[in-house]
């Protein structure tokens, strides 16, 4: 009787076309806060043509760029920042590709480090990060700019994590429907807005 071959496990994780994560990460002032929104999967993919798009179709105040941690030395898996404000002001376009920018190459690698992202399709994949930077951050006098920095590093990282693991999952989306609240609806129903 022939021996059966043993069946060789691939060490190259399995394909990923297109995940999605978000997260909110606080801390100082409100204007700090930093709640980026993620799409991750293969260059070859849905993602990878997104990226090519949004390179090639810049428009004035929302400018794309590469997420680097500083000039000439862009991170991996590519990664593309997109603001959601429009950028008007030569101090909040620093403070965004600067402060901001080398958070949220920081916070891929940091995905990278921990495993939630395979090192092994670093340079397989593509991130787009939606970010937000809140324009009130042009009217602190003393902007805490490693406070910025640390909470858009966590919440890239964090957001990362979510989209790989597909977080939140269904089950916990249908058990927690009524008990989650969006914070600005409360307001509005409260007469806060």
């Amino acid at each position: 009787m022939p021996k059966k071959k043993a069946v060789k496990k691939s060490s190259t994780p399995k394909r990923i076309v297109l995940r999605t994560g978000e997260a909110l990460v606080e801390g100082g002032p409100d204007c700090l806060c930093a709640e980026p929104e993620v799409v991750i999967g293969e260059l070859d993919g849905p993602v990878g043509f997104s990226i090519a798009n949004l390179m090639g179709n810049q428009v004035q105040g929302h400018t794309k760029v590469f997420a680097i941690l500083n000039c000439d030395v862009q991170v991996r898996p590519t990664t593309v920042m997109v603001s959601k404000v429009t950028v008007n002001s030569t101090r909040y376009t620093n403070i965004l590709m600067g402060t901001v920018q080398a958070a949220i190459a920081n916070g891929v690698l940091d995905a990278v480090r921990a495993g939630d992202i395979p090192k092994a399709k670093a340079d397989d994949l593509g991130i787009i990060v939606s970010v937000w930077l809140d324009p009130a951050v042009l009217k602190e006098e003393k902007l805490d700019c490693e406070q910025l920095f640390q909470n858009h590093r966590q919440a890239v990282a964090k957001a990362l994590k979510k989209a790989m693991n597909n977080e939140p999952g269904i089950d916990w989306l249908l058990k927690n429907q009524d008990k989650v609240t969006h914070i600005y609806h409360q307001m509005a129903v409260d007469g806060q807005l």
